[in-house]
């Protein structure tokens, strides 16, 4: 079951959720109070949803409610700490850009919740095997962008990476809310990722929600702060590594002994 603080966090959100996020009611601003407090993600890790069903589902509610109504939300994901929001909803992909301190000619990623979600939102060229064999998983994926995703996320490139994370709470938020999540790392641009949720306190005012999962990885360990391996896939029979991240050595294996695809340097 959720501990007393949990469900103490709940109740605020239970009571922001009387009114729309951002009005000026008394739920909202009980909310907002409650921001100062994580909401824990219940259970020992990613064993949680078989030691505590009913606070999963409880704290599963209370994220997809809030991305619903536009927030932003901070949580785990199988590499660092993430904020996400509504991939299709202009005004939270505009919140997120503000929250990061850039603009927005930096791509956001998006993450669903399973292999099949892809194809409705990308034009995908190469096997279901090889989608599959990286992920769920630490690797981000860039592919042709299709014409069901938001248009204003990432106006200024016709690709777009795909994350599925290998954490069941983040992919189940994305199946709960029926469609794309943007994502991006927890941290203001040019910082350092995130481990924890105290690393990245000075941004908890301008979030809607924050998600507890625990320490990620090892805080002393720089390797754990490299984030997904970014490889962009939108050229038939090659890839291009755009961000060696955390995942570099079994992605390449995969992606050149195993399907044969070519390497090509980042463009300049």
């Amino acid at each position: 079951m959720l501990s007393a603080r949990g469900r103490g966090a709940l109740a605020g959100w239970a009571r922001a959720a009387e009114g729309p996020l951002g009005g000026a009611g008394p739920g909202w601003a009980a909310g907002l109070r409650s921001l100062r407090r994580p909401l824990p993600l219940p259970g020992p890790g990613r064993r949680a949803a078989q030691s505590d069903p009913q606070g999963w589902r409880e704290t599963l509610q209370a994220t997809a409610t809030v991305l619903r109504e536009g927030g932003l939300v901070a949580l785990p994901t199988d590499t660092v700490y993430g904020v996400t929001c509504l991939a299709q909803s202009s005004p939270a992909i505009q919140k997120i850009y503000n929250l990061k301190g850039r603009h927005g000619g930096k791509p956001l990623a998006i993450c669903l919740g399973e292999v099949e979600h892809i194809y409705r939102y990308c034009h995908v060229n190469v096997p279901e095997d090889l989608l599959r064999d990286l992920l769920p998983g630490p690797v981000t994926l860039v592919l042709q962008r299709s014409e069901e995703l938001n248009k204003d996320l990432n106006p200024f490139t016709s690709l777009v990476g795909i994350r599925i994370p290998n954490h069941p709470f983040i992919r189940e938020v994305a199946q709960a809310c029926s469609g794309p999540l943007a994502l991006t790392s927890a941290n203001i641009s040019t910082q350092a990722s995130t481990l924890t949720v105290s690393e990245f306190q000075d941004l908890w005012p301008q979030l809607s929600l924050v998600i507890d999962g625990g320490v990620i990885g090892d805080i002393q360990s720089p390797e754990c702060r490299l984030g997904s391996t970014v490889v962009d896939l939108s050229v038939s029979g090659k890839y291009t590594i755009i961000r060696p991240g955390c995942a570099l050595t079994p992605t390449v294996e995969i992606l050149g002994k195993k399907y044969g695809l070519t390497s090509e340097p980042p463009s300049l």
